[in-house]
């Protein structure tokens, strides 16, 4: 029985893995953006993506829903991103963090730097649990109000996480365009190296925490979670079933206390409680028959 929740858990990686790279491969297409060093600017670039995928990645094809939120609130018009707002509500109805858990790029990157053999580290619960509100406070902050309200001599507002926070920016973005325009090399200045700074710190701390990123800095993972209670696709715990391992949340990427309530806001949906699981007490998908409860007992 051990050797078969094995042989399970590997098919189930390896099926997240090539959903993964078939996600960021599928938004980042332009394959020659790459080697010339030029951003895509097709018809397809006014659309925006429901995950965190730099729109200066030389090879995505759409735009990042949090950059077009800055861009629009912190224009000379300053207009509300209704458009943009409804594409990710209608993703956090649907999905809720399965789009976290299964089609980010900067989540894979995040899982991969997480299998380096490194010594890992657990957050301790009075660190962890204080420390998942500060992505809210990114969102509201730097994505929504200084866009909205902070003045400028110009008129136009900077695009504050972009601009200073946001690992996946200079990864996917400013990394490929400097190294294949010299030019770009020659100009880079103080803002750059922040942005490399803030960058090395985050994935090096990805080696020994699992996704720091998405507990803690993420805004659209922030978004996401208000929808994890009610979205249609949903994980279901049958209490009955359970024995009380706590395997699902030994192996939980993001330290969900999956027995408490495996809906959980900070749940990115990533499928491996249910695999781990020996009695198979954990399922998931859209509106499954019984909603998720904990140990005290299974909701109606």
């Amino acid at each position: 029985m051990p050797g078969m929740h094995r042989n399970r858990l590997k098919g189930r990686i390896s099926r997240q893995r090539v959903i993964q790279l078939a996600a960021a491969v599928l938004f980042n297409g332009y394959v020659i953006g790459f080697g010339k060093g030029r951003i895509f600017t097709g018809k397809s670039k006014a659309i925006c993506v429901p995950v965190l995928n730099c729109y200066s990645c030389p090879g995505a094809l759409g735009a990042c829903p949090i950059g077009a939120l800055q861009a629009s609130l912190g224009g000379m018009k300053h207009h509300f991103p209704f458009y943009v707002l409804g594409m990710l509500m209608l993703f956090g109805i649907v999905l809720g963090r399965v789009v976290c858990g299964l089609l980010c790029p900067f989540g894979l990157v995040q899982d991969l730097l997480h299998k380096i053999p490194l010594p890992k580290w657990k957050v301790p619960k009075k660190i962890d649990q204080p420390a998942r509100y500060l992505k809210y406070v990114i969102l509201a902050v730097l994505v929504i109000l200084l866009p909205a309200f902070a003045v400028t001599e110009t008129g136009v507002t900077p695009p504050y996480f972009c601009q200073y926070l946001c690992p996946a920016g200079t990864l996917e973005g400013g990394i490929p365009l400097l190294l294949a325009d010299p030019t770009l090399r020659e100009i880079a200045g103080a803002l750059f190296q922040w942005k490399l700074g803030v960058m090395a710190v985050i994935l090096g701390a990805c080696m020994v925490v699992h996704r720091p990123f998405c507990r803690y800095l993420c805004p659209l993972g922030a978004f996401y979670s208000v929808f994890n209670r009610f979205s249609f696709y949903q994980m279901n715990l049958d209490a009955s079933k359970c024995v009380g391992c706590k395997k699902c949340e030994k192996v939980c990427p993001m330290a969900v206390e999956v027995t408490k309530n495996c809906n959980d806001p900070e749940c990115i949906r990533c499928g491996k409680c249910r695999e781990v699981c020996p009695v198979q007490a954990i399922s998931s998908g859209f509106r499954p028959k019984e909603a998720c409860g904990s140990l005290g007992g299974t909701e109606k």
